[in-house]
């Protein structure tokens, strides 16, 4: 598995987009709605660096939550996986729980993604 990219937790995406490229990083695309999270996602790239800039949308945004304990904070890295499925069963096996059942993410293509949590590293996204 390799980092595709760091989720970054924002109440405000423009505004946060705009202090990342104050920082020299450049938006890869326009800002996604993904309508069965509901949040409004966008990616910025820099030296190679990717960050994903997650903001909800609505009050039962399945990031509402954590955004009222983090602010604007990294709260998960993305790892692409070249066998989804082993790689699911392996991180299970080694004590990460699935929070979610795999879906399509339109931000990153509609490629299928499901986030685990792991109680000494937190939140981790994978990505097939």
């Amino acid at each position: 598995m390799k980092v595709h990219h760091v989720g970054y937790l924002v109440k405000k995406l423009d505004k946060a987009a705009e202090e990342f490229e104050k920082l020299g990083f450049v938006r890869q695309g326009d800002m996604t709605n993904d309508t069965y999270r509901k949040v409004d996602i966008l990616f910025l790239e820099k030296d190679g660096y990717v960050v994903e800039l997650v903001s909800p949308n609505a009050p039962d945004s399945v990031v509402s939550g954590l955004i009222k304990t983090y602010k604007n904070a990294p709260y998960h890295i993305c790892y692409e996986s070249a066998d989804f499925q082993a790689d699911l069963e392996q991180l299970t096996q080694n004590g990460y729980v699935q929070i979610d059942q795999p879906a399509p993410a339109p931000a990153i293509g509609n490629r299928n993604v499901v986030f685990l949590m792991n109680s000494r590293l937190g939140m981790i996204e994978l990505l097939a």
